[in-house]
């Protein structure tokens, strides 16, 4: 039904950018989206084992549709509507047609943006899918996907809306002069938390999965990297919501940061491991991405190239020389892209270091009330940063926990794959390979083919058949070569 006594937004001719605000938030919004798909499709299918590489993609495509549909059926009010509680919004859909063409505003902080509602609706739509799916990098290798179908849309409705509006809607830190940027605690801290408690209750990868976990194709990663590196633009650049000046130091200081946490991870790599991996090089670019993250917009040049040094080498020192020293984490604690430590770590650096060096004139710029940082002389930001953190680090813990074991006891779904599905991998829990040579029926049956071996179908045993067998070939795992973390 229509109501005609809603005004559709327009440009307003005093704000002197036209429809220009709305332009950059699309695109930005565009470029956050190419982040998850194909962004982190192509990185999760290439940084995984062969076997894995179809389900690896295919967590990251399925978490990328369902949230929208939850975030439009209820979530998007309740990370960004009217409040119901100091940590959340009230849940609602935003589908009618009037709701979607009115001037977009945040009611919890009467501050509104000089586009329409549907451009905010999808610009923190592709913030909340990418959350989930840098989750998924934790549990890739042995997540159930049935699993973690029913996961995504109960972990964006108890654990990211809460985050989201607690901090940017309006909520209770947000009160409290919290600063995030662009989603350091929001999606990094919460999906590397998540990742961390989610990978116990989930359980390890097979042994020999984790011992040889080399990546099948690293090319295809760097793809999937420099993607994610260049969308970063939008995911920072988007966030004052205009196409403003500080839209341009966002996108400036994200670069500096993530050059120099690359390089100084690369750095770390060649002094310890004795060679410069591109892998390795590949998780200092994420750290610095997720440091300067909270930071973006509010830090001077020189603040982002700390929080680079920073990012580029307490992540390294946890993943490469802590974790392993600390044997019941690696035990049990089996995160298969070092999640906790690229997402979780990096987060809290990068919050602690937007307390440290956050500037007065960066938060004025971003339309923020907050004196500045400790380089600023207030240093109680640092206070405010940590409260933050413990927040977003607490209601993870409990809330992916609290999850999980309802799809496990009360659903009785399990979290882990079966021990058949684990050995033979994407053949077995899609009926789909990543790469197939030979026929296209290479995995049918019906067609005289069993993964990729031709099968005597009056035996069903199989064995060859015929005499023309150039066509097929044998899959052999790769020898174990020790590798450590930072290449997996």
């Amino acid at each position: 039904m229509s109501d005609n006594t809603t005004t559709w937004w327009t440009p307003d001719p005093s704000s002197g950018v036209g429809s220009g605000d709305n332009a950059w938030q699309l695109t930005a919004a565009s470029l956050v989206a190419l982040q998850s798909v194909p962004g982190l499709v192509a990185l999760y299918a290439g940084i995984m084992k062969k076997k894995w590489a179809i389900n690896s993609a295919f967590m990251a495509l399925y978490a990328f549709a369902a949230v929208l549909v939850c975030w439009v059926l209820w979530a998007y009010k309740a990370s960004f509507g009217e409040q119901m509680l100091p940590f959340v919004g009230k849940p609602n859909n935003v589908l009618g047609i009037n709701t979607m063409l009115q001037q977009s505003y945040l009611p919890a902080i009467g501050v509104g943006q000089q586009f329409p509602l549907a451009t905010m609706i999808y610009f923190q739509f592709v913030f909340a899918a990418i959350t989930v799916v840098i989750m998924a990098g934790a549990f890739l290798g042995r997540m159930n996907f049935y699993a973690w179908m029913v996961f995504v849309p109960l972990w964006l409705t108890l654990s990211y809306t809460v985050g989201a509006f607690s901090l940017w809607g309006g909520g209770f830190l947000f009160d409290l002069g919290v600063i995030d940027y662009s989603g350091g605690y929001v999606i990094h801290l919460s999906s590397g938390t998540a990742g961390f408690i989610g990978s116990y209750w989930i359980g390890p990868r097979l042994a020999k999965d984790r011992e040889d976990a080399r990546p099948n194709s690293i090319p295809g990663t760097l793809v999937g990297a420099g993607i994610l590196w260049i969308g970063w633009n939008g995911f920072n650049g988007g966030d004052p919501y205009a196409a403003s000046a500080d839209a341009g130091v966002a996108v400036l200081n994200t670069n500096l940061c993530t050059a120099v946490s690359l390089l100084t991870w690369l750095l770390c790599d060649t002094l310890y491991f004795k060679q410069p991996s591109v892998i390795g090089a590949v998780q200092g670019m994420i750290t610095g991405l997720v440091a300067i993250t909270p930071a973006a917009g509010v830090v001077s040049g020189w603040g982002a190239i700390l929080l680079g040094l920073g990012s580029g080498s307490i992540p390294w020192f946890t993943m490469n020389i802590a974790a392993k020293k600390f044997k019941p984490f690696e035990r049990h604690f089996d995160d298969t892209l070092g999640v906790t430590h690229t997402h979780m770590v990096a987060g809290f650096v990068g919050g602690f270091g937007t307390g440290l060096w956050a500037t007065k004139e960066g938060c004025a710029a971003f339309g923020l009330t907050n004196p500045g940082g400790a380089v600023a002389g207030n240093g109680i930001q640092l206070g405010y940063q940590m409260a933050g953190a413990c927040f977003i680090i607490g209601w993870n813990l409990v809330w992916t926990s609290l999850i999980l074991l309802f799809i496990k006891h009360v659903l009785r779904i399990p979290l882990r794959m079966s021990e058949e599905q684990l050995l033979i991998g994407d053949d077995s829990v899609h009926g789909e390979a990543a790469y197939v040579f030979g026929p296209c029926e290479a995995h049918d049956p019906e067609q005289g083919y069993i993964h990729g071996e031709l099968v005597d179908t009056n035996t069903d045993e199989p064995g060859l058949t015929g005499t023309n067998t150039s066509h097929i070939t044998s899959e052999k795992e790769p020898m174990k070569n020790g590798e450590s973390s930072r290449n997996t």
